[in-house]
């Protein structure tokens, strides 16, 4: 069996923590599109034409884990950002998505992972073969500073799975030899969960997913700096009425989201916008706008400076769909953590920087276009060691 033909057998399993969320059922749409209909998905993916070892339509299943007593198909419409004609012709397959309850609460940290580890091997086998990958989109949540901890023993001591969650499913995964995707702001990187990681092998990337404002946000920031235009000023508004904006409307929830929208700006220039103020002049807000929904709107107003210190500004408004921007990332991300566990790459791959807005790992690519170059390096570092690695290239060298 060649490479090609071995991958196209392993279907890609995305055990999503969070699945009946308003992007957890896009993303289940999407993946039931995939499958019949790839020329609807495929061109909105980064990824699409790269790897040539995983078939660009390659079959994608969903599962995972939700509290909500809904249906697959009913929580799709809940959320309305479907709209009928694009989730109706996939309604018989949503509701056959295998989905589980959260451990509960009455659980020690401890025996909540155990009962994820048995959640995955059920999932896996229901879906044999399947390259699995756990996503995580869980609501923000007030941060936990675990970073102390030496030993798993100690962190199941400490760490207290009712108000951070995400550390469950993350070990979980790990121990499970599943890679980790961290689309959210919580704080999952810690140095004793890394190290398990590297030594299981498993890749795990993040942190908080790069959808619209900040997105346009480092573009922008690395532009101004190629011309060495000092930011003098960088307003950020955001309005959205999903589920997300809610929970953030809780300003210890909201604490992790608006660090990494608003250090991200200063790494990327290399100076502290408003320094000669003596105050930072980087503003973000986030604002619960119900009537908004999934649609969110980021305004931005940026002041810069530039010869002879003349003051000029520019003005941003963003109309984008929360759930229709993320999702391409997650399946972007996917194929990612299959093609790094398949080159042997293990724990925080800092390399895929340009999907997050706090890129985790060893000197993570800041501006713009160091982001995009790195994510070139590292296709040609995966495609070089899985062809070096694959059963038809040892028989031709042996």
């Amino acid at each position: 069996m060649t490479i090609s033909e071995f991958s196209k057998s392993q279907p890609l399993l995305l055990l999503v923590a969070g699945v009946k969320g308003a992007v957890g059922t896009t993303l289940t749409v999407a993946a039931a599109t995939m499958r019949y209909n790839p020329e609807m998905v495929l061109p909105n993916l980064v990824t699409a034409d790269k790897f040539p070892y995983l078939e660009p339509s390659q079959a994608i299943q969903v599962a995972g884990w939700d509290a909500s007593e809904k249906t697959p198909l009913e929580a799709v419409k809940l959320h309305g950002v479907l709209k009928k004609d694009l989730w109706e012709p996939h309604k018989d397959e949503l509701d056959l998505v295998q989905t589980k309850k959260p451990p509960p609460a009455s659980l020690d940290f401890q025996g909540q992972v155990e009962q994820l580890q048995q959640d995955i091997q059920t999932f896996r086998d229901h879906y044999p073969g399947g390259r699995a990958v756990l996503i995580n989109l869980l609501p923000a949540c007030v941060q936990q500073d675990l970073t102390h901890c030496k030993s798993l023993s100690q962190l199941y001591s400490e760490a207290d799975p009712t108000g951070f969650p995400d550390l469950s499913y993350t070990l979980a995964a790990i121990l499970s030899g599943v890679p980790v995707v961290n689309f959210t702001p919580n704080e999952v990187e810690i140095p004793v969960i890394i190290s398990e990681a590297q030594k299981r092998g498993v890749p795990m990337s993040g942190r908080d997913g790069k959808t619209g404002q900040t997105y346009l946000k480092v573009v922008l920031a690395s532009a101004l700096k190629a011309r060495n235009l000092i930011v003098d000023g960088w307003y950020s508004l955001n309005i959205l009425g999903n589920a997300d904006g809610k929970n953030l409307m809780d300003p210890e929830r909201a604490a992790g989201k608006l660090t990494n929208k608003t250090e991200i700006l200063d790494e990327i220039l290399g100076y502290n916008v408003g320094e000669r103020y003596g105050v930072s002049s980087h503003k973000v807000q986030i604002d619960y706008y119900p009537p908004r929904g999934d649609a969110k709107e980021a305004w931005d107003v940026i002041d810069f400076l530039g010869l002879f210190g003349l003051p000029m500004s520019i003005r941003l408004n963003l109309q984008g769909r929360d759930s229709i921007l993320a999702v391409p990332l997650v399946l972007d991300l996917g194929r990612w953590m299959v093609a790094l566990q398949m080159a042997a790459r293990s724990g925080l791959i800092p390399e895929l920087g340009f999907y997050y807005k706090q890129p985790v790992g060893h000197k993570p690519p800041q501006t713009f276009q160091a982001q995009v170059a790195k994510l070139r390096e590292l296709e040609l570092e995966c495609n070089q060691k899985i062809e070096a690695d694959s059963p038809s290239t040892r028989l031709r060298t042996s």
